[in-house]
């Protein structure tokens, strides 16, 4: 059994696999890390069962360091850290490949063991980022912009009356009141957003027919009125994450 880290801004994605996928998961805080409450949250969701290794990818540089000590304390083994220089089944082509978040890596590694190249990851978290990954089957870079949560959040806390808000799909696009015009003006602009954005990278590759695969906390809401997301797989990450610690293993 494996225990798989996809370790975000907001979020600790958990998942419990073995050779043939993923097998569990769970979302965990981040703040966890920094409260030392994480690894009383990852012993309960093993339960007791056997770890032959653990293996993390992380954006949050504190979070790896307490991830690094902490996994080897509680398992007796060095985890596996996806990075640029651990990377499997893709090349990149980019000009600083450090400077790529290892969420992203995992994105694309997933990409091209599943859904094969070129193809474009469409990662709904924090920060909503696109991953390309090209027809030779490198990382070519990608795209980032606010997540939408982000986007709610801080109208919240830039202006002095409009509300913080759960976000969900409404039945129409003329809001009633203050909270459903902001949830109207989240969803339906930042579906916008994504097909726009869709549509540069269809022309910049020049393809009619790419797959998009979308991921991540809103992926399935935004993405049912999005025809050219072609599929949604919340386990993507993770499987990534998952491919590059079996060959590092093999």
């Amino acid at each position: 059994m494996y225990l798989l880290l996809d370790i975000g801004n907001t979020h600790t994605h958990a998942g419990l696999a073995n050779h043939d996928g993923i097998l569990d998961q769970i979302d965990l805080p981040t703040l966890a890390w920094k409260n030392a409450s994480m690894p009383f949250l990852l012993q309960g969701f093993c339960q007791g069962r056997i770890i032959e290794q653990a293996a993390f990818c992380s954006v949050v540089p504190q979070a790896s360091e307490q991830a690094r000590e902490m996994l080897t304390r509680l398992w007796k083994k060095p985890p596996f850290e996806l990075t640029c220089q651990t990377l499997w089944k893709i090349g990149i082509d980019y000009p600083i490949p450090s400077s790529v978040g290892a969420d992203r890596l995992a994105n694309a590694i997933a990409l091209a063991h599943c859904y094969g190249f070129p193809s474009v990851a469409i990662d709904f978290g924090t920060a909503v980022t696109f991953d390309i990954v090209n027809a030779a089957g490198n990382y070519a870079g990608g795209i980032i912009a606010p997540g939408l949560a982000t986007m709610t959040t801080y109208l919240h806390e830039k202006t002095a009356q409009l509300p913080c808000i759960e976000i969900w799909e409404m039945p129409s696009v003329v809001g009633k009141s203050t909270a459903d015009a902001m949830r109207i003006g989240a969803v339906h602009g930042y579906r916008g957003l994504i097909k726009e954005l869709i549509k540069e990278i269809k022309n910049e590759f020049q393809l009619e027919h790419l797959p998009f695969i979308a991921t991540g906390g809103y992926s399935r809401m935004i993405s049912e009125k999005i025809p050219d997301i072609t599929s949604v797989d919340p386990e993507l990450t993770l499987k990534g994450l998952l491919q590059a610690l079996l060959h590092a293993r093999s």
